[in-house]
């Protein structure tokens, strides 16, 4: 007999019809299960989000969070291991069970999920580290783009290293699962065959990982090309910081004109009216002998604006069908869109919400979280462009926000990139050198020639002192082990007066027996300086590394307000934000 707290409303209200003018409840009761039985059972099928299936990696030695769908108040066991787990759906049929923690193994194993006849099945299921690798278009660009493609997929046969792509995309709402299509959605063994699809930033990071651990690799790639962190936040999150109110009205209101101007139907009305338009001014141009008229309609500027990249758009379609998934941390490659126009202004408060934020998705407060600094990219112009562009902010605020959140790590990408591109073909050394924060903060890996942490940082800014018409910079201690400078030519270094006027500065590195090494930095157009930059440009140029050829932060020891091309704010450092 059906209990009638679980029909659909059309079939209570037959259910009423039936009950109080014509026939018995009893009867009423046994038709309803022959009218909606097969059909609710229809919609309530076993089912689970699409980041479980076939060649999967699950999280090594953390008890593990199984969930998914079934028929409500449907029984569910889960079996993996030599583990089984029961439980019963809620009355909207989520189920979730815990395993106890694993192991790492890298022989493929049988995952099994059974509700009453239903069963799902998936095989070669291994237990190592599982990372979520996530930003925009320098994560998302695969390793077929990269310019060591041609040495590194013919030897890509790595069967422990596994990834899955989630298929870019947004939407205003959160959601439970990403679509499995389009060779997207599904995981897959790192081969020859199958390596060029991947991230070539996560590739490298996790080829180092497995063959430094010696465990299955896990490798999420949720990344989409031209995102800003705002839409990696939650629209609840947004709505708290005060940099974003503006960001998130200019939305509502577009949002609102589509619906009052008439949708989909509106939009093309609309569309079609500027194009006969401006056709029409073309061709009165054309016979004038005169060029086209500039404005000429894009269809893009005629969607739905709450389509695609949208405030939390991004998180909602891609990470929330994660949301409780256990992870070994998360590597995040994100800020290039936020460099444009007005779009940095927001970037100090969404950039460390989308580490709050994801860390309250996956349960864990302390969820490792690594931070790849934006490389440099377009063409060097003037030092006064330079020293305010939109990037050099971009990576001030990230430096900030690893200096300022604990358990993350920044990782230095400037001078990866020889071709001035905004997506540099170097993708190896990002990789590598994210590894290396993974193995030495995240797993406690020893340099064991040294007796130390594995190295991971290069040198880093702690503080300056003035000798006369000379500036020494000193670095963190553990940073500035082996401190040199590349060239003799201290490509990178400017220095500056009272007037707040850069200069291009030379510069040595001073090492004592009894002391920890410095940076002289001078010029003989500064007599008189007050503040050295270093890297401070939109494709920055800089050869100072430590003895591992870690290269330098980019830092400033001024506090001085940049004026950033577009728009009318400043920029100026925050109380505590110093680092």
């Amino acid at each position: 007999m059906l209990d009638p707290g679980l029909l659909p409303p059309d079939a209570l209200f037959i259910m009423q019809v039936f009950d109080s003018r014509f026939l018995p409840a009893t009867f009423a009761l046994c038709l309803l299960q022959f009218l909606f039985g097969p059909r609710a059972e229809a919609e309530q099928k076993l089912r689970m989000p699409n980041i479980f299936g076939d060649q999967m990696v699950l999280q090594s030695d953390n008890p593990l969070r199984i969930l998914g769908w079934a028929g409500a108040e449907c029984p569910v066991v889960v079996s993996f291991a030599g583990q089984s787990q029961s439980t019963a759906a809620d009355r909207d049929g989520k189920w979730e069970v815990l395993l106890q923690a694993l192991p790492a193994h890298s022989s493929g194993q049988a995952f099994t999920v059974k509700s009453r006849e239903e069963v799902l099945s998936f095989k070669d299921v291994l237990v190592g580290d599982v990372w979520l690798c996530g930003g925009q278009s320098n994560m998302e660009w695969r390793l077929r783009g990269s310019r060591d493609a041609d040495l590194e997929i013919p030897s890509s046969n790595y069967p422990g290293l596994r990834f899955i792509r989630i298929r870019p995309g947004g939407s205003p709402a959160p959601q439970d699962n990403f679509p499995k299509e389009k060779g997207e959605g599904a995981w897959l063994p790192c081969s020859p065959e199958t390596a060029g699809d991947c991230s070539g930033v996560a590739y490298f990071f996790g080829q180092r990982l497995h063959r430094h651990l010696n465990v299955p690799i896990g490798l999420i790639n949720a990344a989409w090309g031209g995102t800003m962190a705002q839409h990696w936040v939650s629209r609840e999150t947004l709505e708290t910081l005060p940099a974003a109110q503006t960001y998130l009205g200019d939305y509502d209101r577009k949002c609102r004109e589509w619906v009052d101007g008439g949708r989909e139907e509106g939009a093309s009305k609309r569309f079609t009216l500027a194009q006969e338009q401006w056709q029409a001014l073309a061709e009165d141009a054309r016979k004038r002998g005169d060029k086209d008229p500039p404005g000429k309609p894009n269809r893009r500027d005629y969607q739905n604006p709450a389509e695609g990249r949208i405030p939390a758009g991004p998180l909602n379609a891609m990470i929330m069908p994660l949301a409780g998934l256990n992870l070994r941390g998360v590597l995040f490659y994100q800020g290039e869109n936020n460099s444009f126009g007005d779009a940095w202004i927001p970037f100090r408060e969404t950039f460390p919400a989308v580490i709050s934020d994801w860390r309250r998705l996956f349960r864990n407060n302390d969820l490792p979280f690594g931070m790849i600094q934006i490389a440099g990219w377009s063409t060097r112009r003037s030092m006064t462009y330079d020293m305010n562009h939109h990037t050099n902010v971009v990576r001030e605020v990230q430096f900030n926000t690893w200096r300022s959140t604990s358990n993350t790590g920044l990782i230095v990408s400037f001078d990866a990139n020889s071709n001035s591109s905004i997506h540099p073909g170097r993708k190896y050394p990002v990789g590598d050198r994210a590894a290396r924060w993974a193995l030495s903060e995240v797993h406690g890996v020893m340099d064991d020639a040294r007796r130390k942490p594995l190295q991971w940082r290069g040198p880093v800014y702690e503080s300056m002192k003035k000798e006369k018409d000379r500036i020494h910079i000193a670095f963190e201690e553990g940073s500035d082990e082996g401190l040199r400078l590349e060239r003799a030519d201290a490509r990178g270094f400017y220095i500056a007066g009272r007037d707040k006027i850069f200069h291009h500065a030379e510069a040595r590195v001073i090492a004592a027996r009894d002391a920890p090494p410095q940076v002289e930095v001078w010029s003989d157009d500064v007599p008189d300086p007050v503040a050295v930059r270093y890297a401070w440009s939109n494709l920055p140029l800089g050869s100072l590394m430590n003895g591992k050829e870690l290269p330098a932060y980019p830092f400033r020891t001024d506090t001085w307000p940049l004026k950033p091309h577009y728009g009318e704010a400043l920029y100026e450092i925050a109380p505590g934000d110093e680092g």
